[in-house]
């Protein structure tokens, strides 16, 4: 049996030259925008973040709920901040509270995880980021539109995870 002819040594076809030099000018593109789209873009998520142990989250946020509760969704309490902090929890298999905010007013959104890592997504306006357990993430957001927004947990969390949804409600 003969092994195939070795051909490394034959200059390469000028077809696959010219793939290489695309190859090469796409990955130096790319890597010029990703710090690029980081400073210019605008998409990047605006978070503050301090370390915080469960406990102290977990009696700063019911302190929060038992201050400004307005009503119960689901059994799920609903609170009516005024503008500046807001406080909520990631816990298996639940985001709470449901927030009630007004458009074009400022929050600061804090949200920390009571157990495990969980992740962040606000839908429809695709905001996206991990909680992860011990850290207050401070968001800094602006509601534009009114109406009803999902929040859906985006990192497995454990067998119910499917269910993981909350509310973000937003007023006129």
């Amino acid at each position: 049996m003969f092994a195939p002819e070795r051909v490394w040594w034959k200059p390469i076809h000028r077809i696959e030259k010219s793939w290489v030099v695309i190859a090469l000018i796409w990955s130096l593109f790319l890597t010029v925008m990703m710090p690029l789209w980081f400073i210019v873009g605008k998409q990047n998520v605006p978070v503050e973040t301090y370390s915080v142990t469960t406990e102290q989250y977990r009696q700063t946020v019911e302190a929060f709920t038992a201050e400004y509760q307005v009503d119960t969704l689901a059994g799920v309490p609903v609170v009516e901040a005024p503008p500046g902090d807001v406080y909520m929890t990631a816990q298996r298999f639940s985001f709470s509270p449901i927030l009630r905010l007004e458009k074009g007013e400022e929050y600061r959104l804090h949200i920390s995880s009571l157990d495990v890592l969980h992740g962040f997504s606000l839908q429809p306006v695709n905001l996206n980021f991990e909680i992860v357990p011990g850290y207050d993430y401070v968001i800094t957001l602006t509601p534009t539109s009114s109406g009803e927004f999902a929040i859906v947990c985006n990192e497995y969390c454990g067998l119910g995870h499917h269910v993981m949804v909350g509310k973000m409600l937003v007023t006129e």
